[in-house]
């Protein structure tokens, strides 16, 4: 699991889960995490290494940074890096020659102006960057507080200390634009603190926080999704799901990203089928499509005068009907062109254990009428014998 997630309910931000502080030895803790399998091979001819390397700051925010001091920088060291003011800190998640692959991958020039790594951080640095992160929490509720109270249509769903602690990002989500000069007047008054916002958008924000999917498994954002393409409802359609929005959206509250993962698939399946507006002509009247199986390639028609009778089509026959229809003909009947229905064998389970019918309590237990049982009498001592 990504650090944004694990790291859940901890006080100084360390993830929980496998104590390791985030600095495993692949930097597996992490959200698109790279293995450097070139950390132990040497360069040929004596070629210095790329002196550049990638930074991951909180919630997966990774930059990369000019290492101008040349330090023997390895997977997990935490490092200070330049920042606008101050510095800022970081752990290293890639050194070396991958970093160059790294940002030709993401589009950006290895050779352009890069922020600088100052020093590794010492003791003194890890432990105020440690209390400004413990602050947080606390700053992010009070924020919320204050935003409320200025009646502004935005929410707040982050707050990120600097490194030194003399600068706050807060992160906010919002419909439309906000006048928020007047909140950052109150925030600066209020934390004591440089104050920059930042808008994020919905997807960004569920990407940020992280959580746990209806799929059951950590949400596609948070763990190795980088683009975020658009979702429309269609794609819900072409895949024959209910347009119920409760079941359609993600935990941002807009249309699932996985909805895209099989578009194409169903796409090509529906390239070589009739649409669902296909209509049949047949001398019993005419008949419209009600349901299509796209995998199983069989669609189901009903006459206009019968629509609760449904009757299954191939999608072989529903093309030879649409072809005789274009000729101005018409087909005796649909039921000439049904799919004939296998009977189901019918399942029969036996007690072989001997255990007791399921449906023992479903019938009321019958009443005793004990009126014309005589009552025996109580002390069978003192009862008189019959002679």
């Amino acid at each position: 699991m990504a650090c944004t997630n694990c790291s859940t309910g901890a006080k100084d931000g360390t993830p929980k889960g496998c104590n390791n502080n985030g600095t495993c030895g692949t930097d597996s803790c992490n959200k698109l995490s790279v293995f450097d399998w070139l950390s132990n091979m040497t360069l040929p001819g004596g070629q210095e290494p790329f002196d550049a390397a990638e930074i991951r700051f909180k919630n997966g925010r990774k930059e990369f940074f000019r290492n101008t001091e040349k330090l023997t920088l390895a997977i997990g060291d935490i490092v200070a890096t330049e920042a606008s003011p101050g510095h800022d800190i970081g752990i290293v998640t890639l050194t070396g020659e991958l970093v160059k692959i790294q940002m030709k991958k993401k589009g950006e020039n290895p050779d352009k102006e890069l922020a600088k790594i100052y020093r590794k951080a010492s003791q003194r640095d890890i432990d105020i960057w440690t209390e400004a992160r413990n602050k947080e929490e606390a700053v992010r509720m009070r924020a919320r507080e204050i935003a409320i109270n200025l009646k502004l249509e935005m929410k707040i769903s982050d707050v990120e200390f600097q490194g030194d602690g003399s600068k706050a990002t807060f992160y906010y989500t919002a419909n439309d634009r906000v006048d928020f000069r007047q909140l950052i007047k109150e925030f600066a008054q209020e934390f004591k603190i440089r104050i920059e916002m930042k808008q994020v958008g919905f997807r960004q924000e569920a990407a940020r926080l992280g959580g746990i999917g209806s799929c059951g498994r950590e949400l596609c954002c948070s763990t190795w999704l980088t683009d975020f393409r658009s979702v429309n409802t269609s794609a819900a359609r072409y895949q024959q799901l209910s347009l119920n929005p409760q079941k359609l959206a993600g935990q941002c509250g807009k249309l699932k990203c996985c909805l895209n993962y099989e578009l194409d698939t169903y796409l090509d399946a529906l390239k070589d089928m009739p649409d669902m507006d296909t209509k049949l002509y047949t001398e019993k009247g005419d008949a419209y499509c009600q349901k299509v199986d796209i995998f199983k390639e069989i669609m189901w028609f009903a006459y206009a005068n019968a629509p609760a009778q449904w009757l299954v089509l191939p999608v072989e026959k529903v093309k030879e009907i649409v072809a005789i229809n274009k000729k101005k003909e018409r087909v005796a009947a649909l039921e000439d062109y049904v799919v004939e229905s296998t009977q189901e064998v019918e399942k029969k389970f036996e007690n072989v254990v001997g255990q007791d019918s399921l449906t023992r309590f479903d019938q009321p237990k019958k009443k005793k009428n004990n009126k014309n049982k005589k009552r025996k009498p109580s002390n069978f001592k003192n009862a008189p014998k019959k002679e």
